[in-house]
């Protein structure tokens, strides 16, 4: 059974810079378009950014474009959000997803769900 292992979160102050990382275990990163979600306390889940397979494509939420930057290395079975400018909203439980489908916006498209790491930003 694939297992998804997130870190990196922690507490940081508005502006500052967090980098997550995504560690995946019993399945082959390398086969699975990737993706992370996040949410918020008293609010659903939503989508941040998702790449493809070979990282030839990329795609992000409209408040992650431009200070968000997925990237992944399928020989560390690693994916990774560096994430910059860091915002107050962007307070949110982080998760990584893996689709044998598609690089997607929705969420039941993918099959495996780490459990989270938590990013805090204060003002």
């Amino acid at each position: 059974q694939g297992q998804l292992v997130e870190s990196g979160g922690g507490w940081v102050q508005t502006g500052d810079s967090l980098s997550l990382s995504c560690v995946a275990s019993g399945l082959t990163l390398g086969e699975y378009f990737m993706a992370w979600f996040r949410q918020a306390p008293g609010k659903e889940r939503e989508f941040v950014s998702s790449i493809t397979w070979s990282s030839t494509n990329t795609y992000y939420s409209t408040s992650a474009k431009g200070r968000f930057r997925i990237t992944r290395d399928n020989e560390k079975n690693t994916l990774y959000l560096r994430m910059n400018n860091l915002k107050p909203e962007d307070t949110a439980r982080y998760y990584c997803a893996a689709s044998r489908a598609r690089a997607t916006s929705t969420e039941d498209e993918y099959e495996h769900w780490g459990q989270g790491t938590q990013v805090t930003v204060n003002s």
